[in-house]
């Protein structure tokens, strides 16, 4: 039992920074945060995602892409250019990487204002703090596991934020509903998002990508990251931008 619960944690502490922070904030900038709230997210993203850890800005910078080029070749990840999950995240890893390490050129459109934090960034993506993170999550599998097939869990701890890309990058591009008619293939995976909290609103966050309110747009769609960010802009912790506040309606 202690295992499971581990995992739950892992899961949606890694997925809250993952949406919360790198997503809506770096990505999309739909709030605004003091330089030391600033900070803390960098450090609570390493310390949820650990051996996965992600860069607000290769994240954000690639995400920003993956709107501009949604379903294209230009796409840093998209079902339609890839032959399958495996190759799709493969090349995804290839182009964020290039990215964080500034590798290659970018536009200045897709780099603007995207919070970086170079220092800790090098510490927190390198190989050692990656193996380190690694080691603890062995050890605790060691100190707690009490039955074979709870180590089947190891590995999707290990590599917990690409299955969370995957879930969104390949699935919401190919099952699920739609709520607007757009240019891509995005589609809303749950109509209640207890999975993914909220992300799984694809196709209605790639018709509002400024927005936000992930969820919203049916009764049932309920996305548990916007109401929490409400509470932290009630405390005055982060400030939600107007223009994030658009109300919408279903087209289809």
């Amino acid at each position: 039992m202690t295992i499971i619960i581990f995992m739950i944690i892992l899961w949606y502490s890694g997925l809250f920074f993952q949406t919360f922070f790198l997503h809506r904030y770096a990505a999309h900038q739909t709030y605004k945060m003091s330089r030391l709230g600033e900070k803390v997210c960098f450090v609570l993203t390493w310390v949820c995602q650990g051996s996965n850890y992600l860069s607000a800005y290769g994240y954000g910078v690639m995400h920003r892409m993956h709107h501009a080029y949604a379903d294209t070749e230009k796409d840093p990840h998209s079902p339609k250019y890839d032959s399958n999950v495996f190759s799709m995240m493969w090349r995804t890893k290839n182009i964020y990487q290039d990215i964080n390490n500034q590798r290659v050129d970018v536009d200045a459109k897709f780099t603007k204002n995207v919070p970086q934090w170079k220092r800790f960034d090098t510490f927190a993506s390198s190989r050692v703090s990656r193996l380190v993170w690694a080691g603890l999550y062995v050890a605790f599998f060691v100190f707690f596991a009490d039955a074979w097939w709870q180590w089947l869990f190891l590995p999707v701890a290990f590599f917990m934020a690409p299955i969370h890309g995957v879930i969104i990058n390949w699935f919401a591009h190919i099952y699920g509903y739609v709520n607007f008619k757009v240019s891509d293939t995005s589609k809303n995976l749950f109509p209640f998002d207890f999975l993914m909290m909220g992300e799984g609103y694809h196709n209605n966050h790639h018709k509002f990508g400024g927005r936000a309110n992930f969820g919203g747009v049916r009764w049932y769609e309920l996305d548990v990251t916007y109401g929490i960010m409400k509470v932290l802009n009630a405390f005055g912790f982060i400030k939600i931008k107007k223009s994030a506040l658009v109300p919408v309606k279903r087209e289809v």
